[in-house]
């Protein structure tokens, strides 16, 4: 149902009772509890469903971000963002969403133009555009009486978050999840050696697949975008009186930890540190380790 001119929200699904199991089943106890343990995760899923509701809100380019609301009727929410060729359907943010939920707090999780179910073509680097697309979701929300507590980032989202936070000063919490410090880094491992040469001939690389389908095109002035965000000067430009929490992982392939060690926890005045040992960059076999330092610091800036 439409409930005004760029929001659309999707019923919420009914949730019929569990049905007792038949008592003439001879099932073994060790299967009884697999049974039951499978129906109730079942019954546990649809409960999280009915209290996520889809969500469509323009941005300044009248292109459709589609989200999800975990709503719990909080007063205050939480805005996260996924990463570089992601989506709000990523696993990590996804259960960070679920996380929040748990605790009786509400979350939005959106896609970034071009990326997920969002209207746009998506486009490399993008960093100062993506800063106002996350303007759009928080001044929505600011509209209908929902303060942003905190705005949570992970990877390329992390870099977003902060940004906003050095250009807009209305959000009193940040947590960055394994963004990238230095924006030179890391493109090399991407386009080759020889990108620059190469975008400087041609103009644009598109980056294929392993089956030879061009998955992205990076273009010079897209690379120019990128290679022009000083993170550096950024940070510098956050308020002293936002908090920032930045969380890695100790085995980040993708990201060297040094970039949360040596860069952010160096020039953020007002910043906390949380290492994740072991953890990879998407944090694939530490999801609850991610998750409670992020919980802790949200709650308690609530």
């Amino acid at each position: 149902m439409l409930i005004n001119s760029n929001v659309l929200v999707h019923p919420n699904l009914k949730i019929g009772k569990e049905k007792p199991f038949s008592a003439h089943f001879s099932f073994s106890s060790r299967r009884n509890n697999i049974i039951i343990k499978h129906r109730r995760n079942l019954v546990a899923a649809a409960q999280n469903l009915e209290m996520e509701q889809k969500i469509i809100i323009l941005n300044k380019r009248r292109e459709k971000l589609v989200g999800v609301l975990h709503e719990t009727e909080s007063p205050q929410i939480v805005v996260l963002c996924h990463g570089f060729r992601s989506s709000k359907e990523s696993k990590l943010v996804v259960n960070l969403a679920r996380a929040l939920e748990e605790e009786g707090i509400s979350s939005f999780r959106f896609d970034f133009p071009g990326n997920g179910e969002s209207e746009g073509s998506f486009r490399y680097g993008n960093y100062s555009s993506e800063v106002e697309d996350l303007r759009a979701v928080v001044e929505y929300f600011t509209q209908i009486n929902r303060s942003t507590v905190a705005v949570v980032g992970h990877s390329k989202g992390g870099n977003v978050v902060l940004l906003y936070a050095s250009k807009y000063h209305d959000i009193g919490a940040v947590v960055n999840i394994s963004g990238r410090y230095n924006l030179k880094k890391g493109i090399e491992e991407r386009l080759g050696a020889n990108y620059s040469e190469r975008l400087k001939k041609d103009g644009y690389i598109d980056v294929k697949s392993g089956s030879g389908g061009v998955q992205y095109r990076v273009t010079e002035e897209s690379m120019m975008e990128r290679l022009n965000t000083n993170m550096h000067e950024a940070c510098l430009s956050v308020d002293p009186k936002c908090r920032v929490l930045t969380v890695h992982g100790s085995a980040d392939e993708d990201i060297s930890v040094e970039d949360a060690e040596l860069g952010f926890a160096k020039i953020i005045p007002n910043h906390w540190l949380e290492i994740i040992q072991g953890a990879d960059h998407r944090y694939s076999k530490h999801q609850d380790e991610l998750a409670a330092p992020v919980l802790k610091f949200v709650k308690e800036c609530l």
